[in-house]
């Protein structure tokens, strides 16, 4: 009779204990883990993040680096622009007393090109994003004057206005805006930080030279980089930010 009644006894402490573990909140970690689980859409403070390391992404996968390294930068300046590519047109005019200087270089290269990070910041109305994206790299100067190479660290900003527009379907999605540099922007500085009196005397003619073309031909390249990856965004993300846009509400954390 006594082992009856505790089997009884224990029976139902199990099934109340039973009870309360189905009423315990389950921890985040296994909430992730379980099947069927809708992702949740990211928080308004990480669009921002998102939209710069997708940008980040896509001009990285799409060949910014290569394309820089590649540029033919001496034949252009040399040519003054009248390539087949049509990259510069007539910009050399302005600095045509200058251009004899590019008679004493035997090559120029760009090495280390580099894509730095990028910064976004939202217009105060907050319909608009102006995307600053910083690109570094070195150009390798060989002139017969120093008989070796010239390094010259080269810095340029290029800035992309990105706009929310909605299409005749009443669909809205990202497009490129404005997209230019900031004049006298460009900074280029020798490596070795000091040079003799005539190397310096050609570093100074040739940035002069490179402040009138090098940020016309690198935005050339790309801007129409940044329209393409714009494209290639991921939709969830892109119908979020374009969304925000529209409405003029802000998300982009200022700093």
């Amino acid at each position: 009779m006594f082992q009856t009644g505790g089997l009884i006894v224990l029976c139902g402490l199990l099934a109340h204990t039973t009870a309360q573990m189905e009423v315990l909140p389950v921890p985040l970690d296994q909430n992730l883990l379980l099947a069927g689980t809708p992702p949740q859409a990211p928080h308004h403070t990480d669009l921002a993040g998102s939209l710069t390391s997708g940008l980040s992404s896509g001009l990285l996968s799409g060949g910014l680096l290569g394309t820089l390294q590649n540029l033919p930068l001496l034949d252009i300046l040399k040519t003054g622009g009248d390539t087949s590519g049509g990259l510069l047109g007539g910009l050399l005019g302005k600095v045509t007393s200058l251009v004899p200087v590019l008679n004493n270089i035997i090559d120029l290269k760009i090495t280390n090109p580099q894509l730095l990070e990028l910064g976004l910041v939202q217009s105060p109305d907050g319909h608009r994003l102006y995307v600053t994206i910083p690109l570094g790299m070195i150009l390798n100067v060989n002139t017969p004057l120093v008989g070796s190479l010239l390094k010259l660290a080269v810095k340029l900003n290029i800035t992309a206005e990105i706009l929310a527009v909605k299409n005749e379907q009443g669909k809205i999605h990202l497009v490129l805006g404005d997209c230019t540099h900031s004049p006298g922007r460009l900074q280029i500085s020798l490596l070795d930080g000091f040079a003799p009196l005539p190397v310096q005397s050609l570093v100074d003619s040739l940035s002069g030279i490179l402040n009138e073309v090098l940020p016309e031909l690198v935005q050339g390249k790309v801007c129409p980089l940044v329209n393409e990856v714009l494209s290639h965004l991921d939709v969830t993300l892109v119908h979020s930010i374009a969304d925000m846009l529209i409405h003029g509400l802000e998300f982009v954390i200022k700093v």
